[in-house]
């Protein structure tokens, strides 16, 4: 049978899909008397609790209660956080609000439309307090505080040094400094939170069916805040989740809310997010503050680097942060071969919505300033930027590459793929393009950005937020591991079951191509189980749909599960046909000597003998064919005494090159070309791939031009609806070339890494790259997103009011 793993199959998951068969959150059948939430939200974003007057609302019809944060604090404790700092976040607001949009209470009624009347009923006093949002301003020693027992708003600070950072800083030529601003942005999936709580008195035990992307290490933090044993906290997650680019990771909180409301009131809650209340509470990535300084020669070689990078997680730090910070810890030199490198991180807390996983989280407020600084350094030698990037790009005879902070770049050849992206997108031919525009009146501009995508978190990068002696004091934290279970019941049919939670990215079709080539049998005859249940499903700390990890980890669990699943085959087939296990293969559908090929078995026969006649197997072998395989790489190692931390287990590459003109009248930026180069390793579906290389990039897309989740300076939230937080739709989406090279990583069995969030790291750079090539001649520099008209016009009218 041919191999199909490589191969661009069709989707199992379309065909429900697409007639409306799926089963998302809301399709899942409530259990008798349930009851509906609305929550009401604060419209302060810093505030102190005079009072709450919940009396009105309970004389509405149909309403069943009001819960406050008073009334749930005796069922809770504080979630836990990651961090020394003694932060206090609770899913409702206790005695103060500290973002708008924070929950204040709960109304539960017979169903959502009397629920959000009586919401309107409920009276809350206010003492208004000064608020923060500013990133800089909220660590300064006169800033408002948010949280009065931590004394401060910082609320993770670390410092590193990696190499010889002083010497390459005095070796210099010259040193190349800029601060840069990241700003805060969501993701937009067509499905909002959703969440089906119950508790049962009898067994003291919860059940919450949500659309959450765990559970990893955040089904422990429930428990704990709930003061219940894990196994008391049962999550079931629908087989389809309508998107989440890591947002859904946020629903946790609403989770523990909706699950004490139910204790309390005694019957199941239902909440749907609505689309206001996801973009004003749900979560979104940092925006970040970064000062980065490059120590160069005068050839373009970068020495060494300085970073001082400052995270806004919002008003509380939760978990699983600090790691939009740290996540990418590794990879901070990117593409590039820099031995020396000083980081000086921060965590501050002000008044805006908390933060948590986002598609690429960490790594487009990396890459935005580095790339940016890697065009500064070509612009202030007089260099063109790709050559400035082929002098620093890491060799192909490097690898295995170590990095200054640690991380084991597993394989890669970045200057094939970075020729190739300028070959693509004829890099020669637009600059003679370009320069003939401008004599024109026009502005072109050119766009580079070469990132590493990291793929597969090491759990052990959350603990380098924790200094040496704080990690000693507990258990080392290491590890990406993910499980899959590969069964085949007494008919010889095939059940997959995975626990990474997809939310789109097709891993039932994968896992599917995997068992298929493994066991030598059709794909449509294997039913993969993608439904997620804490309490039957196999599952670790890590497991989950987060950091592209299906590719290099839960692919690596269903092979893994499957070949274990094939050599209990081939032992039985051995012990049955009287030949040597070494001498049978498998081969559409039926066990055959490759020595005597008449002697001859069918998987059904094989898997009939292991279910209906167990005392014919080989002596020791357990009847039933049901195995399930734990992944996890070697490599995955806690931080070291040295602080190095290898925080991912693949890294990928991506290169690309976009091309833009901007109105000079209007400030509009219009892409006239993107080129992106991709090298995941094996690649196991190429359609899933382009599928999720083109989401990703649309994604960065956003954050490089539209999307910002902004606040004025007295921490109003100024963008509550879609009129207000542009998103990219079809008409923006420009001509994009993707194209790939495949260098197999040495880690993962089918040698295949993670993609997806790549293009979502390197457009905002390589679009502000092309945006700061095309102002260069009127002295434009670009430190700042998105770059919507306005902005740009602004930039354009005050040089031009400057050189006046």
């Amino acid at each position: 049978m041919k191999n199909t793993i490589g191969s661009s199959v069709t989707r199992v998951e379309d065909a429900r899909l697409l007639t409306g068969q799926g089963q998302y959150i809301d399709d899942v059948g409530t259990p008798r008397n349930t009851a509906h939430a609305a929550i009401v939200r604060s419209t302060y974003p810093h505030a102190i609790i005079k009072s709450i007057n919940v009396s009105e609302a309970l004389l509405v019809p149909g309403v069943k209660g009001v819960i406050t944060g008073k009334d749930i604090q005796p069922f809770l404790n504080p979630f836990s956080v990651g961090v020394s700092a003694p932060v206090k976040y609770y899913p409702i607001a206790i005695d103060k609000v500290r973002y708008v949009g924070e929950p204040v209470a709960v109304v539960i009624a017979k169903d959502r439309y009397i629920a959000e009347d009586a919401a309107e009923l409920v009276k809350v006093k206010y003492e208004m307090l000064s608020p923060i949002v500013d990133i800089e301003k909220a660590m300064q020693e006169d800033a408002p505080i948010l949280h009065e027992n931590v004394g401060s708003n910082i609320a993770n600070h670390r410092s590193f040094h990696y190499g010889e950072v002083t010497k390459a800083f005095a070796e210099a030529d010259q040193i190349i400094k800029h601060k840069f601003h990241f700003p805060k942005y969501s993701a937009t999936p067509v499905e909002t939170y959703g969440i089906i709580a119950q508790y049962e008195n009898s067994t003291d035990k919860y059940t919450i069916h949500a659309n959450f992307h765990g559970p990893f290490i955040i089904q422990s933090v429930m428990a704990g805040a709930l003061k219940i044993p894990s196994n008391k906290l049962r999550i079931i997650v629908p087989k389809d989740i309508g998107g989440s680019y890591g947002i859904k990771a946020g629903t946790f909180p609403y989770m523990v809310l909706l699950a004490v409301a139910s204790r309390i009131l005694g019957c199941p809650v239902k909440w749907i997010e609505d689309r206001q209340e996801h973009l004003a509470a749900s979560s979104s990535g940092t925006d970040r503050v970064t000062y980065i300084e490059a120590a160069v020669r005068q050839d373009g070689k970068v020495l060494g680097l300085k970073m001082k990078m400052i995270d806004n997680v919002g008003a509380y730090i939760r978990a699983p942060e600090p790691a939009c910070l740290y996540r990418t810890h590794a990879n901070t030199t990117g593409a590039y071969d820099v031995p020396n490198l000083q980081i000086d991180g921060y965590v501050v807390m002000t008044n805006k919505l908390p933060t948590g996983l986002i598609r690429g989280y960490g790594g487009q407020e990396l890459y935005f300033p580095l790339e940016r600084i890697m065009q500064m350094v070509a612009f202030k030698l007089g260099l063109d930027p790709a050559e400035v990037i082929e002098k620093n790009l890491i060799k192909s005879d490097q690898f295995p590459y170590k990095t200054a902070s640690g991380g084991i770049y597993d394989s890669g050849n970045y200057e094939k793929a970075f020729q190739l992206a300028l070959d693509t997108g004829q890099y020669k031919e637009f600059r003679l393009k370009q320069a003939e525009a401008r004599s024109k009146g026009k502005i072109f501009g050119v766009g580079l950005a070469c990132i590493v995508e990291p793929s597969g978190s090491n759990m052990g990068y959350i603990t380098i937020a924790l200094t040496p002696e704080e990690r000693a004091g507990s258990l080392p934290k290491s590890g990406c591991t993910e499980a899959a279970t590969v069964s085949m019941d007494p008919m010889g049919c095939v059940n997959v079951r995975i626990s990474t939670a997809p939310t789109g990215q097709g891993h039932e079709t994968v896992a599917a191509q995997i068992v298929a080539d493994v066991l030598q049998i059709p794909a449509d005859q294997i039913n993969v189980v993608a439904e997620l249940d804490t309490s039957t499903s196999p599952w670790s700390i890590a497991s989950g749909s987060y950091s592209s990890r299906f590719a290099s980890l839960g692919s690596s669990a269903v092979y893994l599960a499957a070949q274990k699943v094939r050599k209990k085959i081939l032992q039985i087939g051995a012990h049955h046909l009287k030949v040597p296990e070494e001498d049978l293969i498998l081969e559409n559908g039926s066990i055959i000597s490759k020595k005597y090929p008449s002697k001859k078995w069918t998987l059904k026969r094989a898997a009939g003998s292991a279910h209906w006649n167990p005392l014919s197997l080989p002596e020791g072998m357990q009847p039933g064919i049901y195995e399930t395989y734990y992944y996890t790489a070697k490599i995955a190692e806690p931080p070291d005494e040295n602080e190095l931390i290898n925080s991912s287990i693949t890294y990928g590459f991506v290169a690309d090159l976009v091309t833009v003109e901007i109105d000079p009248d209007t400030g509009e930026v219009t892409i006239l070309d993107y080129v992106t180069i991709h090298d995941a390793g094996k690649l196991l579906n190429p359609m899933i791939v382009d599928g999720q290389i083109f989401g990703g990039l649309v994604h960065g897309l956003g954050g490089a031009l539209y999307e910002e989740l902004a606040y004025d300076e007295k921490g109003q939230f100024l963008t509550g609806s879609f009129m207000d937080y542009l998103c990219p739709t079809a008409p923006e989406i420009p001509n994009i070339t993707i194209k790939h090279i495949e260098t197999p990583s040495p880690v993962t069995p089918l040698g295949a890494k993670g993609l997806g969030e790549g293009n979502t790291m390197s457009a905002p750079a390589a679009i502000a790259n092309a945006v700061s090539d095309a102002l260069k001649p009127y002295g434009v520099t670009i430190d700042t997103l998105p770059l919507s008209p306005d902005k740009i016009w602004k930039l354009l009218s005050e040089q031009k009011v400057t050189n006046t």
